[in-house]
């Protein structure tokens, strides 16, 4: 009887164990992005990751770490540096972990983005930016 409990408790506890694994990979690849270190951004992606970027010019869908890596490339040339993150919201189930934060960046230009990040097995899947150039993030 002590042995089911045991992993019952496992099981139901794993989403919430694994979104906060998750939620250190994701607050990592925002310093990675923060310190402009494209090797340690690609890291994170696997072979075949999906970005999607709302807004601003970087719109558009990216398929491929090359495109990835082509993108963070560009956007890193203009030496855009968050300066306020809000905090992580983690969104979990068995099947994976979505976490959601706000992040104001300021260089050449302001740009005030909602990051969505999907997390599947510990593996980033999915990111997607939603971007307001010159205003607030609003969900």
């Amino acid at each position: 009887m002590k042995r089911l409990l045991f992993l019952g408790y496992l099981v139901l506890s794993f989403p919430v164990m694994a979104g906060k694994l998750d939620e250190a990979k994701a607050r990592a690849h925002l310093e990675a992005i923060a310190k402009g270190d494209l090797e340690a951004v690609m890291q994170d992606y696997p072979e075949n990751p999906f970005f999607e970027w709302v807004g601003g010019p970087h719109d558009g869908q990216y398929r491929s770490k090359k495109a990835i890596r082509e993108m963070w490339a560009d956007f890193f040339k203009d030496n855009l540096r968050p300066v306020k993150t809000g905090e992580l919201e983690t969104y979990s189930s068995p099947q994976g972990v979505s976490i959601e934060a706000q992040v104001e960046y300021v260089g050449k230009r302001k740009v005030n983005v909602w990051h969505i990040f999907v997390y599947r097995d510990g593996v980033l899947t999915a990111e997607i930016w939603q971007n307001e150039v010159g205003g607030e993030a609003k969900r």
